[in-house]
């Protein structure tokens, strides 16, 4: 993938980038695979808002991905490379061997006329090609990686993640993330070999607030801006933090603290949690 840097004609044009989507290959999507994407604008079911600044944003409709690649044994051929305004990967169309079209994300080096398959055994441990935990080389990235078996991909969607394999023992694999984190999963999870494509996805820069409001984020107050009965951050005459460090509208830290739930059925399979790089080395226990 690469980005295009504009030059500084317009305040707006200042400091920004596109991505040239150099791995699309088809612009119109599969009519057949569309679905009807309502907005929420971060309300839920009663009408109230519980997701700060979300609302408008261009139209869009929602590409049904197959994230459990059920369809054992049969030898699909990659059609084209499409991209997917609801998430930051590309996505890949293919066409199995009964004429049976499924989108499936795109990873690194997949292009038209390859083939991939989802096995119930073993296979060649190309991109695109699916199997279970136990059945693929350690040491090889994945993406799309299940939590329970056969709940469907949960892991690694993103553009450009991925996990190593790096160990198996017993009825449990050990994946390594980018993060620093190391957890365990069942063998018995499938995954698909790779790493997820669209790499510089995260080199983009927007450069105006206009493309923030097309991709449906809305302005943002700072914490600090605010009065103190509405953030830890708020309230004083001044800019102060109040002697601590930066937290949420919740409290909870905004750099460096937990947000998972303590009582989370897979916290027991974390055997390192990933550290942040954000606010030092702050440790919480």
């Amino acid at each position: 993938m690469a980005t295009r840097t504009y030059k500084r004609t317009s305040p707006g044009r200042r400091n920004a980038s596109v991505n040239l989507y150099s791995e699309v290959t088809k612009t119109r999507p599969e009519k057949t695979l569309l679905l009807k994407n309502n907005k929420k604008s971060g309300r839920n079911n009663q009408g109230k808002l519980t997701v700060l600044g979300r609302g408008g944003g261009n139209k869009k409709r929602y590409r049904r991905i197959d994230w459990s690649r059920k369809k054992f044994d049969s030898v699909a051929t990659v059609v084209g490379i499409e991209y997917d305004p609801n998430r930051s990967a590309n996505i890949a169309l293919i066409k199995h061997d009964d004429g049976e079209l499924r989108y499936i994300l795109a990873p690194v080096g997949l292009t038209d006329g390859d083939t991939v398959v989802s096995a119930s055994d073993r296979a060649e441990p190309k991109p695109g090609n699916a199997m279970l935990l136990k059945f693929i080389p350690t040491g090889l990235n994945v993406h799309c990686v299940e939590l329970q078996p056969g709940r469907g991909g949960q892991m690694c969607r993103s553009a450009g993640t991925y996990a190593r394999l790096t160990n198996r023992e017993g009825k449990w694999a050990t994946l390594t993330f980018p993060s620093g984190e190391v957890r365990q999963v069942s063998i018995e999870c499938r995954a698909t070999i790779g790493q997820v494509g669209n790499t510089d996805h995260n080199k983009v820069t927007l450069g105006k607030a206009g493309k923030s409001r097309h991709l449906g984020k809305r302005p943002h107050t700072r914490g600090m801006a605010k009065n103190h009965h509405e953030h830890p951050m708020g309230g004083g005459d001044n800019k102060s933090s109040g002697n601590r460090p930066p937290a949420q509208r919740s409290g909870t830290l905004a750099k460096g603290g937990r947000t998972r739930q303590p009582g989370k059925a897979s916290n027991k399979r974390i055997i390192r949690r990933r550290v942040s790089k954000r606010y030092g080395q702050l440790k919480l226990k």
